[in-house]
């Protein structure tokens, strides 16, 4: 059986729990944060409940919530790991300490896969003994419902470390993207970002509201962005696929890219406008009780694309 370490028990570090105990695998967790590590069994058996209510699981959830074993030494929680998965603050000198001990604690053969959103992870294992076997494995949140899961190498991961972390992800319900080199933002922020700047750019120039905006990806590009992405948008939206696509539209969209914002849209006026629209600050509380209806969400959206859309179906095979 593959067991698999987490190290970080917040939002990410429990859902990546629930994603490979749900996989069937040996699952130890652990935080620095001793309070943190008890209150995992029931925010566990609350994430994997709704997961059954959606018939995401095969088995009875406490069976899945159970696979996952809290510890309070991380030495004991790495014993045996053929994958580390951690997930700590994304701040650069605590993932250069908790790498060091990574490197020093896991098993020699076990993976070092760290979930940063941000930061490369050259940046952290460059003076590692063990560099070779460390990469991002940068998730979606929350990686137990959206299952991309992004694998950036560092200059010195060796291919082998890629193909086995590849391997692990797939045999646990993920959908790995290899990266040729690490960049930063990897890949999904980088495409976030260049949408996110054209979105504050319109809000903040008046040309459209927070609302007009929200519901033109929600219910215009969202809709196709569920199951295809870019280039598969493009092979169908012209009567000959892509090559008739560019002939078409690529010198009015490459003009469009020309105009478009950059990193100044990045305003603290725009965010006040955005921020407007929802209203005063929220309390303690009240986001994470929106990150729940989120939740539910998007677990109904996976259970309707696990029954009715597959690879093959999108590939028209």
């Amino acid at each position: 059986m593959t067991r698999v370490s987490i190290v970080g028990a917040g939002l990410i570090g429990k859902a990546w729990a629930v994603v490979f105990a749900r996989a069937g695998m040996d699952v130890a967790l652990w935080d620095a944060n001793e309070a943190v590590v008890k209150a995992a069994p029931a925010d566990l058996s609350a994430m994997v409940s709704l997961l059954a209510e959606r018939g995401l699981v095969d088995e009875p959830f406490e069976r899945v919530a159970g696979r996952v074993r809290p510890f309070a030494r991380l030495e004991e929680a790495l014993e045996g790991a053929d994958l580390v998965q951690e997930s700590g603050p994304e701040r650069l000198p605590v993932k250069q300490a908790l790498f060091a001990d990574l490197d020093r604690l896991a098993p020699p053969s076990a993976i070092l896969a760290s979930s940063s959103s941000a930061l490369k992870v050259s940046s952290y294992t460059a003076s590692l003994e063990g560099r070779a076997r460390c990469l991002v494995a940068h998730p979606v949140n929350p990686p137990h419902l959206v299952p991309v899961v992004e694998l950036s190498p560092g200059p010195d991961t060796a291919p082998a470390t890629l193909d086995a972390a590849e391997a692990i992800y797939k045999r646990a319900g993920q959908v790995p993207v290899r990266l040729a080199r690490e960049i930063d933002g990897f890949v999904l922020n980088r495409l976030q970002a260049v949408v996110l700047a054209e979105a504050l750019r319109l809000v903040d120039e008046g040309i459209v509201s927070v609302e007009g905006l929200d519901d033109t990806i929600k219910h215009g590009l969202g809709r196709r962005w569920a199951f295809m992405g870019p280039f598969e948008t493009i092979n169908l939206n012209a009567p000959l696929g892509v090559m008739d696509y560019a002939e078409r539209f690529f010198p009015t969209m490459a003009a469009l890219a020309d105009d478009s914002a950059r990193g100044e849209a990045f305003t603290m006026t725009a965010a006040q406008k955005v921020a407007a629209h929802f209203g005063p600050a929220p309390e303690a509380g009240e986001i994470r009780k929106a990150q729940e209806v989120r939740d539910a969400r998007l677990a109904g959206l996976q259970a309707h694309l696990s029954a009715h859309f597959t690879d093959k179906t999108r590939k028209g095979g």
